[in-house]
């Protein structure tokens, strides 16, 4: 189907353009507000500043299509192939994207309030700065994703792969991170206040100057981490494994508790 066709059916009132074929389409600025577009093939379309909103892109295919500062709020994008997509600047507001291949996405700056993206791929994608709060990523694998300067506040991320990810001064205040994969990421100057981290794997993760006041790391693994000039005032670190990291004794008299914990040097807490 051509764009033109496809545009003019859409202004006659037709909405249904299930498993329709539209692979490098240009739909810049198109209005396809609600389009049922299911399963549709789009392959490299542009799609830069078009109104997607409401629209059904359930298993749709999206891979390297051009979807720059297109409005995305409250569409259905479940299963959909996003791989190597543009999405940077897109209002995704309470999008579904659970399950969808979003692996080497752009999504820098991109507004994800309160979308579900459970179980979504996203290694390797570039969400620096994207706005994350309040966003469902359960169970997401987010591995050797940037998300550097990301606002993260109160997000759910239980049980979410963030192993080498690159959260530098990302805001993550408040979120749900229990039994998350944080070894060997980058949370240098991240804001981690009022975390919830138990269970958490913070294996060799970078924590320089990272803020983890109030935090709870119960059970949580920072073996090895390095923890330079970072904030623990008020943190439960309460049978954790702090063995081969770098804390400081001033920093481990800021923690609320140390009960049953594995301290640097490889003894236990009593």
């Amino acid at each position: 189907m051509e764009a033109e066709e496809l545009i003019k059916r859409y202004q006659a009132g037709e909405r249904d353009f299930t498993v329709a074929d539209l692979s490098a389409a240009n739909l810049r600025q198109a209005n396809l507000l609600g389009a049922k577009l299911y399963s549709a093939n789009l392959e490299g379309a542009l799609l830069g500043a078009a109104v997607l909103s409401g629209a059904d892109l359930e298993r749709a295919n999206l891979a390297k299509a051009d979807l720059q500062e297109a409005d995305l709020s409250a569409a259905n994008l479940r299963r959909a192939d996003l791989h190597e997509a543009t999405l940077r600047k897109a209002d995704l507001r309470g999008i579904n994207l659970s399950e969808a291949n979003l692996r080497e996405a752009d999504l820098c700056e991109a507004d994800l309030r309160k979308a579900n993206l459970r179980a979504t791929d996203l290694r390797g994608a570039r969400l620096g700065a994207a706005v994350l709060s309040g966003t469902d990523l359960e169970g997401a694998n987010l591995a050797q994703a940037d998300l550097q300067g990301a606002d993260m506040r109160g997000a759910w991320l239980r049980a979410a792969v963030l192993s080498g990810a690159d959260l530098r001064a990302a805001n993550l205040g408040e979120a749900h991170l229990f039994g998350v994969k944080l070894d060997k990421a980058d949370l240098q100057g991240a804001d981690l206040r009022a975390a919830l981290l138990r269970g958490a794997d913070l294996s060799g993760a970078d924590l320089r100057a990272a803020n983890l006041g109030e935090a709870n790391l119960f059970g949580a693994s920072l073996k090895g981490a390095l923890l330079g000039g970072a904030v623990l005032s008020g943190a439960d670190l309460s049978w954790s494994n702090l063995s081969e990291s770098d804390l400081s004794p001033e920093q481990l008299a800021q923690a609320k508790t140390l009960d049953g914990a594995t301290m640097p040097d490889g003894t236990k807490h009593k």
